[in-house]
């Protein structure tokens, strides 16, 4: 639980460094790729090819592709619609799609999560009662993307070891780097503005430290943390960043938010996590039925 919480710390100020410094001034995918590059150069220099199985590798690169890869382009596109309090609080959603994933993959589906969903929404239009447009459903759609392919590569990883005898995992994490960097790789040559490169040396210090520590080292102990704890405690932990990134972000930028509407909206926010959390808690604690034995059994 000390990666998850230590890494917490560090993604705290990120949604603010890109909201306020990238978001607008700096191409997206360009400040995805720059991002993800320089979190791969880290990993190389201990990456060794034979401590793992083309397999392995494979899977590595797939969950990359999926879990920074894809969200990054969701996920920085997001706050072009949205403020940085808005895009921290749609997050909500993502234990949600821990949970339904884990569900689905050992084949269960609990109704709840419907529900939590739909007042976790209800939550974020809330949040923007007098601007509810086409930009605020464009900006939740979003983020609700970044959410899903978050969720899906914590699952994915956190099942990796059972299924995988893996070498110490810094020798082969440059995969999941790797992975990431052909999507986003793509996307920028595909749909990037190489008019809308940084252009301040605060920007390109954005992206190296975002590159550097929240990337790099960031997504490396957040990932050895989901393969230490179950998947209610890593669903938990993706929701502990929420308070802690909005406190950063009004008490630094954004001074003049619309506190009311942020607080009935977040208090809606947080009555949806509760829900889920007392169905998770119900369900774990729920007991299972022993098997009946006939009378004629010795």
């Amino acid at each position: 639980m000390q990666y998850l919480s230590f890494v917490t710390l560090l993604w705290a100020f990120s949604f603010s460094l890109i909201g306020v410094y990238l978001a607008g001034q700096v191409d997206s995918w360009f400040a995805a790729f720059s991002r993800v590059a320089i979190a791969l150069l880290i990993f190389l220099p201990f990456t060794r090819l034979s401590s793992v199985t083309p397999r392995v590798a494979v899977q590595l690169m797939v969950i990359g592709a999926i879990q920074i890869g894809l969200m990054y382009g969701f996920y920085y596109h997001s706050f072009l619609y949205l403020s940085v309090p808005e895009v921290l609080l749609f997050t909500v959603m993502t234990p949600v799609y821990i949970t339904i994933i884990n569900d689905l993959i050992e084949k269960r589906l609990h109704l709840h999560y419907l529900f939590v969903a739909l007042l976790a929404t209800a939550g974020a239009i809330t949040i923007r009662q007098a601007q509810v447009n086409e930009d605020f459903w464009t900006g939740l759609l979003l983020v609700q993307g970044a959410n899903f392919c978050f969720a899906l590569g914590q699952v994915l990883y956190q099942k990796l070891p059972k299924g995988n005898a893996l070498p110490p995992q810094h020798t082969c994490f440059g995969f999941f780097f790797f992975g990431a960097l052909i999507v986003t790789g793509l996307s920028y040559m595909i749909l990037g503005n190489s008019e809308k490169l940084p252009t301040t040396q605060l920007q390109w210090g954005i992206l190296i430290y975002l590159g550097l520590i929240a990337s790099g080292l960031g997504y490396f102990l957040w990932n050895k943390g989901a393969t230490l704890v179950s998947v209610g405690s890593l669903a938990i932990m993706n929701n502990v960043l929420i308070p802690i990134g909005v406190l950063v972000n009004l008490l630094i930028w954004n001074r003049q938010a619309d506190l009311l509407s942020l607080s009935l909206g977040s208090g809606i926010i947080c009555l949806a996590l509760l829900i889920n959390y007392y169905f998770e808690k119900k369900i774990i604690t729920k007991p299972t039925k022993k098997p009946q034995h006939s009378s004629n059994e010795l």
